[in-house]
């Protein structure tokens, strides 16, 4: 099968060209032997299937990241598993001239190459008009405009892939008769010379050997024949500068040669709609309550509607499906036996309570997708690198953050988009305080038994705690400067500001789904395995009773979390079905809604309804507290918050800090939570 790789700047709708030419037929997952995440699909062409590769965006091919390198790797090395046929480089008409940038790049490559040129209605409302027929004979390239949201157009862009294949190289930028000249004579040192041009392009080595960026690469008689012309250039053919930067200046002028060609501008068109909101959205005043306005209405938005549709899901569970499973229990003789318990008070009752917040997590991934498609959580990016800047965080270090929000674990493997290690040391760190949505399934819980229509706003509050205990360590991180980050060196914000446009009904159902399965797929196993390892504690007897017949408080499971309920004591939550969830959740977040069913259910009274999770956790948290509920249940979700979130993002965290940092990372965090938790119930004590 063809492999077609698609390449482009950061935001210039090349993930949205993707999702409109593979549909259905594709999948995100890390390159082999890398944690790039990339996506792969397969299109359906007339000429048959083609494999697509979306690549992850570029402004150049001299990488700076993990991500970079892999992109260059794949498209200049022949012998890449991935290497591809043709690379169709996704170019912005609204931004012609730093797109056209990384093309010069490509084309040096020696790959087939095909343009496919967006926001064309963007552009059009900047008053920009780009000649596609003009660009491609500048380019004497195929040129393939794809209309709105990239869906117009396919067709055309396929039969020009198609009729690519298997085509010659592209013709490249000249660079100037002096560079052209020396680049001349290293080519034809380089195709006589046995196994240079296996793996990279002639003219891609030497602009590599010209400029020192794949002398490792070549033989030393090259390398002294690349120095030669380097010294050669700077004497006697007016190249001032380093050789890199004439090269790069040279780039530039076959941009605005072909810019001028190609694009007419309307100067009686009026700024920018997308300009006029980023005053606003994007100011130093307005901008940071603006984004947590926003924030707080999408939590609330997404309680007040999920609320009727878990309740249904809840009714169904413990109703109907929880009646067939016990005739089918019935019907192969099982009914009264420890499976019965294992899958009724097990499975049935703790599966359906994580099922029953799918409404929820559907509507929050509706709802942050719809934030992202229309370029409003760059803008976020944005404003929080005014914060981080000072707190000895570049910028960039919000990316892996607000990937937190979804699960901790890419977060912390997306912390390598980071330079510098001590960045990367200690955004790892600050991973764990970020919210991740398995623990918005708990908070939902127990904001709604306790706090009713308030819900929403203590949901809210709890991510901006979250947002707080990040700056509250990073302060902790500004006392190391002088030790552990002393050699931090500021690193400006490089981010693509797309323009704001109204979000796709396909594209929000798409990622919507992409991140209901994942979560589903994580939460799934986990919860099972949990759900298995809790029944089981909670079916050995301590002392006197039968397997799977002793009372929860007897169990193994009951006598554990009562040794370690006295310390939770002055947070107001000390007791055995709170302490036990919380030990569960340090496997799985979601798994503490599924513990709390569990063990609620398994000790009720022979026939009474173990589906009131809701009365049974209020009247826990009263007996607790001695009476000071609402208190209680809010130490109990700050701790949740603060303390270590899960197996998977400790391991993680092992993989990219060490053992040392991760496991002083766990100690910070208990403590931190211990000490949060006890404060938040004995002042809301003294309030109430």
């Amino acid at each position: 099968m063809a492999r077609v790789a698609l390449v482009g700047n950061p935001n210039v709708g090349k993930s949205t060209v993707f999702n409109a030419l593979t549909g259905s037929h594709r999948h995100v997952g890390n390159w082999p032997g890398t944690t790039v995440h990339i996506g792969t699909g397969c299109w359906v062409t007339p000429a048959g299937p083609v494999e697509v590769v979306d690549l992850p965006g570029t402004y150049s091919l001299q990488p700076r990241s993990p991500d970079q390198q892999l992109v260059r790797d794949l498209l200049v090395d022949r012998t890449q598993p991935g290497h591809p046929d043709v690379v169709v480089v996704i170019v912005d008409a609204a931004n012609l001239s730093r797109n056209l940038y990384l093309l010069a790049q490509v084309l040096d490559v020696g790959i087939p190459v095909v343009v496919a040129l967006t926001m064309a209605d963007i552009a059009a409302g900047r008053g920009i008009r780009v000649d596609d027929t003009a660009l491609s004979q500048q380019l004497e390239l195929p040129v393939a405009p794809l209309g709105p949201r990239a869906r117009d157009g396919r067709n055309r862009l396929a039969e020009t892939v198609v009729a690519t294949l298997g085509g010659p190289a592209p013709a490249t930028p000249v660079l100037g008769v002096p560079i052209e000249a020396a680049v001349g004579e290293l080519i034809a040192r380089i195709v006589t010379t046995p196994g240079m041009t296996d793996r990279f392009s002639s003219r891609w080595l030497a602009l590599g050997l010209l400029t020192g960026d794949v002398c490792g690469d070549a033989c030393a008689e090259l390398r002294l024949e690349a120095e030669r012309l380097r010294t050669r250039l700077r004497a006697d053919n007016g190249v001032e500068d380093d050789v890199e930067t004439a090269i790069a200046e040279q780039r530039y002028a076959w941009v605005h040669r072909v810019v001028a060609a190609c694009l007419r501008r309307d100067d009686r068109a009026g700024q920018a709609v997308s300009d006029r909101l980023d005053r606003v959205l994007t100011s130093r005043w307005l901008g940071p309550p603006i984004f947590l306005l926003v924030m707080w209405g999408v939590f609330v938005a997404a309680t007040m509607v999920a609320a009727p549709l878990r309740g249904g899901l809840t009714s169904v569970v413990d109703g109907p499906v929880r009646d067939a499973v016990r005739w089918l229990l019935g019907v192969t003789h099982l009914a009264g036996t420890w499976v019965a318990g294992l899958v009724l008070d097990g499975m049935v009752s703790d599966v359906g309570q994580l099922l029953s917040f799918v409404p929820l997590v559907v509507i929050m991934f509706v709802l942050l997708a719809v934030l992202e498609d229309s370029g409003y959580l760059a803008r976020a990016a944005f404003l929080a690198d005014r914060f981080l800047r000072p707190l000895g965080l570049p910028g960039r270090a919000f990316l892996p953050l607000i990937v937190g929000f979804g699960c901790n674990v890419p977060s912390v493997v997306g912390t390598r988009i980071l330079d510098d290690a001590r960045h990367r040391l200690l955004t790892c760190l600050l991973v764990p305080y970020v919210t991740c949505s398995a623990r918005l399934t708990v908070y939902l819980l127990v904001a709604t038994v306790f706090f009713g229509d308030r819900a929403g706003s203590v949901v809210f509050a709890m991510y901006v705690l979250s947002v707080a205990l990040v700056a509250l360590v990073v302060l902790v991180g500004l006392a190391l400067r002088h030790t552990v980050f002393r050699h931090h060196v500021p690193e400006p914000l490089l981010l693509e500001l797309p323009p704001y446009r109204l979000p796709t009904a396909r594209l929000v159902a798409t990622q919507t789904w992409q991140q209901l399965v994942a979560f589903l797929r994580k939460a799934g196993g986990l919860v099972l395995t949990t759900v298995t390892a809790v029944w089981l504690l909670t079916a050995i007897p301590l002392c006197g009773g039968g397997f799977g017949t002793v009372d929860v408080s007897g169990s193994l499971y009951g006598g554990i979390s009562a040794v370690v309920a006295p310390v939770f004591a002055p947070a107001g939550f000390g007791d055995w079905h709170a302490t036990g969830a919380l030990v569960t959740g340090f496997v799985a977040k979601e798994a503490v809604v599924s513990t709390f069913a569990q063990t609620y259910g398994a000790s009720a009274p022979s026939g009474a309804d173990t589906g009131d999770l809701d009365t049974r956790l209020r009247t826990t948290f009263d007996q607790s507290s001695g009476g000071h509920i609402g208190a209680a249940a809010l130490a109990f979700l700050v701790f949740l918050l603060a303390y270590t979130p899960c197996m998977a993002t400790v391991a993680a965290q092992r993989a990219e800090i060490g053992a040392r940092w991760t496991c002083i990372g766990i100690g910070m965090q208990l403590a931190v939570a211990w000490v949060l938790a006890t404060l938040v119930f004995q002042i809301g004590r003294l309030i109430t």
